[in-house]
């Protein structure tokens, strides 16, 4: 097997969305996207938040894996920020290739130079084979994590 093209790891652009909601629509991520048009409008509006960055892993010209890093300010734990991480996904042809490793990997360093006390994620219950790669990365299964749909609530 010829050696994969290098990997780079940059904040997306506008230009990479269509490539990003590939990523999302692979059964794997449960198969749901949003239009492109959608996927601009809440990009831009995302973009303005301090502490968000949609990222996305670049090799050979193509955009082969994607991920949220939301670094939060916290008045808790000595005001000492915290991050989330969010929406991971590699191209299914690409998996094992350590794509998704390099990530996480990235993603922790961005938080250890920001400080950061914690970072979270959250994976479905579904993705046997993401709960696995996330133990081999050491995040360890900590307390409870709930859901609400807002528009249940009267």
């Amino acid at each position: 097997m010829p050696p994969s093209p290098a990997l780079t790891i940059r904040a997306a652009s506008e230009g990479d969305l269509a490539a990003v909601l590939r990523l999302y629509a692979q059964p794997a991520m449960d198969g749901a996207s949003t239009s492109l048009q959608t996927a601009r409008a809440t990009f831009a509006e995302a973009r303005r938040m301090p502490g968000y960055t949609l990222y996305v892993a670049e090799s050979g010209g193509n955009v082969v894996g994607t991920f949220v890093l939301l670094i939060m300010p916290n008045i808790g734990h000595c005001a000492t920020p915290s991050a989330l991480l969010d929406n991971v996904a590699v191209a299914p042809a690409k998996q094992g290739q350590g794509i998704g490793r390099a990530m996480m990997r990235f993603a922790l360093q961005t938080c250890a130079q920001a400080g950061c006390y914690k970072v979270t994620l959250s994976s479905n219950l579904r993705r046997d084979d993401a709960h696995a790669f996330y133990d081999k990365l050491g995040f360890e299964r900590h307390g409870y994590s709930f859901r609400i749909d807002p528009t249940t609530v009267d």
